[in-house]
């Protein structure tokens, strides 16, 4: 008997039809099933189908044929090898239409290459969907049934315009839309306005519908509750470090009439400091940097003069004791001081939720569009808001909060001189505002850095990221050397030496893993870090396995909490209040790994699962 001849070869590289559609991916050829008669192949996303011969073109042939197609890229985010390429195999886990649509997003060209939105060339992704056994067993005929509306669709969109293949089912959440590079000298054909209105509006529709991802910090309920928590926590922390004995057996604190909460000067007070930081963001000073590709392409511009800055806020604050100001002021209104930043927060976060209503679907983050008001206030929904080239997330996150929070330290051994009676702060606050100033001024020195961290690629700016900055930074990072202003902690000159070994150890660590990592997204084929171990994901980034990455997955965590713990140390173990950053971080950080967890494990699939059993431990070698 003649076995049959098999016209793809393994390792050929050809163009595939995706299921259900009749648009064609670069695909690489796995091996040919002989009694199935299917190939299976590979998409660059690392999507595995099994595709009948019919279903594939030579990549040589298809591009004189169908020119901008074969430059799409696959449209599937996950793996299957299921015996019909409409099926999906019953391991893979479902993904929301959400998740999809950031992908698809992900993949749009920049704005330059764009024509007005009615007229640009948009193409149907496709994604696999996890299905019921009833829709498997009828796989077949769906998929014939799919194809055959699919062109008919195609057909009516042509008249709309010639460049346009656009598809909108009645359930448009299976479906994404990603615009493709323009077709090289095509001229969009006239239409009429009222169809160019349709197309657009269920276009816009579609886009902002799916314009999302799933739901985190517990989801709309937990909005509700941080909303609530987190100022009442800061009251608390603020209250109790203020008794002469801060004792949770003192717990709760009394509280203080409504009328001393609010303090008019205070509030003055932290409005000219964000004005005064403002000017100095603003100033020609310093480097323009660019942040990583938005879903556009597009590469917004910062200010990065953030060493500057505290630069000059430090000889400002020098200059006003200089003058007499008494900055103890601090510290006896440290409660109305942060009542009065909480109610700034709450208003930024008003303006910053009223504008994101009129921003345009793609300027808006993934996580805060839930279509709950409160969820969405809290998340944030714009990703990156702007007033002209003033980015109001950037500046939050890494001047008023975090320069403040050294001003706070400074006010604090000053006050400590004045209660305690000494000439020079005690060496524990010493050690407390040397620390965390190192850690200021290392964020500041490399602000380049958070360009590429999760709250400025991927978080919208809402109450949750306001509140952290102007209020959660400088009101509970504080919160040792407000301690140590009434509860003084000698240390013996070894017990100091040892902190500062621990400090030292605790910022070379994180220093060290968080410059390999930028360097590394930045430009991965630098050949300055041809040294450093990966591994390939079919997204086409690459996953370090190398210097303090092979280590653990979060080595910049680990730095984190080892200086946590110097910075809690010089306040003794009398109380465990002085040890709530620490308490607190290691919470926060367990958290983030599980965020990352989730979402590289959707982002990178099987490459991540090789990535964790490479590096076994996520954030303490050993244990955890």
């Amino acid at each position: 008997m003649k076995m049959p001849t098999v016209k793809y070869q393994r390792g050929d590289t050809v163009m595939g039809r995706w299921p259900g559609s009749s648009l064609y991916y670069e695909v690489k050829v796995l091996r040919f099933d002989a009694k199935s008669q299917l190939y299976t192949v590979i998409y660059k996303d690392g999507t595995e189908l099994e595709l009948k011969e019919q279903d594939i073109k030579s990549a040589a042939g298809f591009q004189t044929r169908s020119r901008s197609r074969s430059r799409s890229r696959s449209p599937g985010r996950r793996r299957s090898r299921s015996r019909s390429p409409a099926r999906t195999t019953r391991r893979s886990s479902s993904r929301t239409a959400a998740v999809v649509a950031a992908a698809a997003i992900t993949d749009s060209v920049p704005p330059s290459r764009r024509d007005t939105k009615l007229k640009d060339t948009l193409e149907v992704r496709l994604s696999p969907l996890q299905q019921t056994k009833a829709a498997e067993n009828n796989s077949n005929n769906k998929h014939e049934k799919k194809e055959e509306k699919q062109k008919e669709e195609n057909n009516m969109a042509n008249k709309v315009n010639e460049t346009s293949e656009a598809k909108v089912e009645a359930e448009p959440a299976r479906y994404n839309l990603r615009r493709r590079k323009d077709d090289g000298g095509a001229k969009p054909a006239a239409a009429e306005p009222e169809q160019q209105e349709e197309v657009a509006a269920k276009m816009a529709a579609t886009l902002t519908a799916t314009l999302s991802t799933p739901l985190d910090f517990g989801g709309k309920l937990g909005a509700y509750f941080w909303l609530l928590f987190l100022p009442a926590w800061v009251l608390f922390l603020v209250l109790q470090v203020n008794l002469e004995d801060p004792s949770l057996t003192n717990f709760p604190p009394p509280l203080p009439p409504l009328e001393a909460l609010l303090d008019v000067q205070a509030f003055g007070f932290v409005i000219l400091w964000i004005l005064f930081q403002a000017v100095l963001y603003i100033l020609p000073v310093g480097k323009l940097s660019e942040g990583m590709p938005l879903r556009s392409g597009e590469r917004l511009k910062y200010r990065t003069n953030g060493f500057f800055a505290i630069v000059v806020s430090a000889v400002a604050v020098a200059a006003a004791v200089y003058q007499g100001v008494d900055l103890t002021y601090i510290h006896s209104h440290f409660l109305q001081l942060a009542v009065a930043s909480f109610l700034i927060s709450v208003l930024l976060s008003v303006y910053l939720y009223v504008r994101s209503r009129y921003t345009s679907p793609e300027q808006l983050a993934l996580g805060g569009n839930s279509g709950n008001v409160v969820y969405d206030f809290f998340k944030g929904r714009e990703l990156n808001p702007r007033i002209k080239d003033f980015d109001l997330k950037f500046f939050c996150e890494m001047r008023p909060g975090l320069i403040g929070w050294c001003l706070i330290n400074f006010a604090m051994a000053l006050a400590e001189m004045k209660k305690q009676g000494l000439d020079a702060p005690s060496n524990p606050m010493i050690l407390v505002n040397l620390f965390q100033l190192l850690y200021v001024v290392d964020g500041l020195w490399n602000e380049e850095a958070i360009l590429t961290t999760m709250d400025l690629m991927h978080d919208g700016f809402g109450f949750m990221l306001a509140f952290g900055d102007l209020v959660w930074v400088p009101f509970t990072y504080t919160m040792q050397s407000y301690y140590l202003v009434s509860h003084p902690n000698p240390l013996s000159l070894p017990a100091l030496t040892a902190i500062v070994i621990l400090k030292l150890v605790g910022f070379y660590i994180f220093r060290k893993s968080n410059s390999e990592k930028n360097a590394f997204r930045r430009n991965p084929s630098d050949p300055k870090l041809s040294y450093l171990k990966t591994i390939p994901t079919a997204t086409g980034k690459s996953l370090l396995v190398s210097g303090w990455w092979g280590v653990v997955r979060h080595p910049n965590y680990l730095g984190d909490l080892i200086m946590a713990l110097a910075w809690s140390l010089p306040c003794g173990f009398s109380h465990l209040l002085p040890w709530y950053y620490m308490i607190y971080f290691i919470i926060l950080l367990v958290h983030r790994d599980s965020r990352d967890m989730s979402e590289c494990r959707r982002k990178y699939g099987s490459a991540w699962d090789e990535y964790c059993r490479t590096v076994r431990y996520r954030i303490i070698p050993r244990v955890y």
